[in-house]
């Protein structure tokens, strides 16, 4: 569908602008927008990131966003799954200890570093009155403990769990203790604690 002049004008905002292929994504227009999203919701200490501050800070008009995605809380989604995607690891080695012990770790590190940590932060505390927020915060934990599951499952395929294990349970403890120690403080979450939790669990 052509773009209109308006669009145009719009979306060359911000001194300039990303070119983009109306409804098809332009990569460097979808990176900008996506790094924006998680680097305002880490710097907005309780203050709305809206449509419009996201598309203001990657350069783009809002229209863009509002055609590539169906609403703000679509596009924190894809921003802070593609950054756990790209920080936690998949390991499938034939060794459920060894999987285990790389997967919390990666979970671990990778939520503490800007701006994926104080993203995360902020959206927990603002999921407690914000109902949309919670329901974002739902759809990510649970992709993230799907790719848990799936390492837990495997160590059962190959005899390394038993077989009546509760593998929600144990998914349910690793969470737990990130979530308690990220949002407390109150003690490390390094790779010796990932270790530790790992050998815990399998022992």
């Amino acid at each position: 569908m052509a773009q209109s002049e308006a669009d145009k004008d719009t979306d060359a905002g911000a001194g300039g602008a990303r070119p983009h292929t109306g409804r098809r994504r332009n990569e460097a227009a979808r990176r900008a927008i996506l790094d924006a999203a998680l680097r305002l919701l880490g710097e907005s200490d309780g203050d709305p990131v809206t449509v419009e501050t996201i598309a203001r800070a990657a350069g783009v008009g809002k229209q863009t966003l509002y055609r590539w995605w169906p609403s703000k809380g679509a596009v924190l989604l894809e921003a802070l799954a593609e950054r756990a995607q790209q920080t936690v690891p998949a390991p499938d080695r034939g060794n459920l200890r060894g999987d285990l012990r790389t997967v919390i770790a990666a979970t671990f590190a990778g939520a503490q570093r800007p701006p994926v940590g104080p993203a995360l932060r902020t959206l927990a505390m603002e999921a407690a009155r914000d109902p949309q927020l919670a329901a974002l915060m739902r759809e990510f934990t649970e992709s993230r403990r799907t790719a848990l599951r799936e390492v837990l499952e495997r160590g059962q395929e190959l005899g390394q769990l038993e077989p009546g294990r509760d593998l929600d349970l144990m998914v349910d403890q690793i969470y737990g203790v990130f979530w308690y120690r990220f949002l407390l403080g109150h003690a490390p979450l390094d790779e010796a604690t990932a270790t530790a939790l790992a050998d815990s669990l399998l022992r």
